[in-house]
């Protein structure tokens, strides 16, 4: 971790700033920099139309662009400003370190913008559960009354966020990756929390324990509360680990009855035995499990750890409640498509790793399974293993939809698998239908593919399009 000197204000004029890639956070990191005063450079190392349009727009305000050429260090380059799925191991950066150049992400540099009286943070990462928990926490924060927005991964660059002044928002809630993380040395939040961890990105962290540092640099320096989860250790690992300010506490999040610093279910009711008066004696009602949107047990979670940071904040417990009550989860995420037959169609293309697809498939006891794609290098003997015993049916296409295969003939060999030899787009429909064949009523067809969309959609969002769109045609045909 970087020492928290690297906050102090830079003389922005003076510096002669590269900017990595041309994406949303790469054009609002260039931006910002250049109002400051500094001379920025972006490179990149596309030359497509898009990049030839975004290049022309950015050399309109003054900033020099350089596309087809991510490697190469501009010359008299001061300090190197990444977008986050540049790898560390890029040409750019090592010439960067061998110059005795740093490289910081957007989120370091937002943090650094930050003012005296700035919002403080309230800090999201996780595996999985990111956005949903972060969206929660600004809509509880919201109904606290508080100026809030869920910024960071998701929604407005938080660089765009941080210039519009100290006294915008009363408080923000921060989704930051891994990539994020990595690259933001000197962030320090007000509390943090760690929802999960399960092996994702590899190829870009290089193992499993670079990649878990990664996620745990969200608790350097928090000055009230790290929140983990109380059923993945290593999330408990990563807050007995960090570097905290002199009374911070630790908050533990359970699907169980919560002990004392920790926030759990109690009979259908969340409940806070952390930030109450006497926890050791003392627990508060927060909300109903009817009230979080879905109920999935995975989303429960999700619904705590918002909670438990909110509550680090001061908010009153009829708040969380409202906030829970008021929020929508984004499509893509266990959502309920329709009902054809007595049959259940639920949507959550957002399941991209066997870690989100095992959270899904134990929301429902009954299920016809859609799943296949890219696996990046996963395995699915332990997530088949969980979930044999709710398993039907399973439908299966896409690139390494074999893998998927060989796991149920080993641990579900009594499940009928429907092998789509396909990766088409059209084998969605092909995939509903096969699907609405195994299933009886009172039974769920979910799909949740454990896989990357890439072989076959552009992303997750047009391959739930998809999936719903065959659902609407089969209801049609059935209809």
């Amino acid at each position: 971790m970087g020492s928290p000197e690297v906050t102090t204000a830079l003389d922005w004029q003076s510096m002669n700033i590269t900017v990595a890639g041309l994406g949303v956070s790469g054009i609002s990191a260039a931006r910002a920099l250049a109002g400051l005063g500094a001379s920025v450079t972006v490179v990149d190392g596309g030359s497509s139309e898009a990049h030839l349009e975004r290049a022309a727009s950015l050399e309109g305000e003054g900033i020099s662009v350089r596309l087809a050429d991510a490697e190469t260090l501009p010359e008299g380059t001061d300090l190197v400003v990444t977008s986050p799925g540049w790898k560390p191991g890029s040409p750019l950066f090592q010439a960067a370190a061998e110059a005795g150049v740093d490289v910081v992400g957007d989120v370091e540099i937002a943090w650094r913008l930050r003012g005296p009286d700035a919002a403080p943070w309230l800090a999201i990462t996780g595996t999985n559960g990111k956005t949903t928990t972060t969206q929660m926490l600004a809509s509880i924060l919201a109904a606290a009354g508080l100026r809030t927005a869920a910024v960071g991964n998701i929604g407005t660059p938080i660089v765009d966020v941080v210039q519009e002044g100290d006294d915008a928002y009363d408080v923000l809630a921060v989704e930051l990756s891994s990539y994020q993380l990595h690259w933001a040395p000197s962030l320090r939040a007000h509390s943090a929390a760690v929802l999960n961890l399960a092996p994702d990105h590899l190829d870009w962290h290089g193992s499993m324990e670079a990649y878990a540092a990664d996620k745990g640099r969200i608790y350097e320096g928090n000055r009230v509360a790290c929140v983990y989860n109380m059923a993945d250790k290593v999330t408990e690992d990563l807050v007995r680990g960090a570097d905290v300010e002199e009374g911070c506490r630790a908050v533990g999040f359970t699907l169980g009855t919560p002990g004392p610093s920790q926030l759990g279910v109690v009979e259908g009711i969340l409940v806070d035995r952390a930030f109450v008066e006497d926890r050791h004696k003392q627990a508060q009602e927060l909300a109903e499990i009817a009230d979080v949107n879905p109920p999935a047990p995975h989303n429960i979670a999700n619904a705590l750890a918002a909670a438990a940071l909110a509550r680090a904040f001061g908010v009153p417990a009829a708040a969380v409640r409202d906030g829970l009550r008021a929020f929508r989860p984004d499509a893509h995420r266990i959502q309920h498509v329709a009902d054809v037959d007595r049959v259940a169609y639920i949507d959550d293309s957002k399941a991209t790793n066997t870690h989100a697809a095992e959270a899904s498939l134990a929301a429902y006891e009954s299920i016809v399974w859609i799943a296949g794609g890219l696996a990046k290098g996963a395995t699915f003997d332990e997530l088949v293993a969980k979930s044999a015993k709710r398993l039907r049916g399973v439908v299966l296409f896409g690139a390494d939809r074999a893998l998927i295969r060989e796991a149920l003939a080993r641990h579900a060999p009594e499940v009928p698998v429907v092998d789509l030899d396909r990766t088409d787009t059209g084998a969605m429909l092909a995939a509903v239908r096969e699907a609405a064949r195994l299933s009886d009523p009172g039974d769920t067809v979910l799909l949740a593919p454990a896989c990357a969309s890439m072989d076959m959609f552009a992303n997750y969002n047009k391959r739930g399009d998809a999936f719903a769109e065959a659902v609407r045609e089969l209801g049609a045909v059935d209809g």
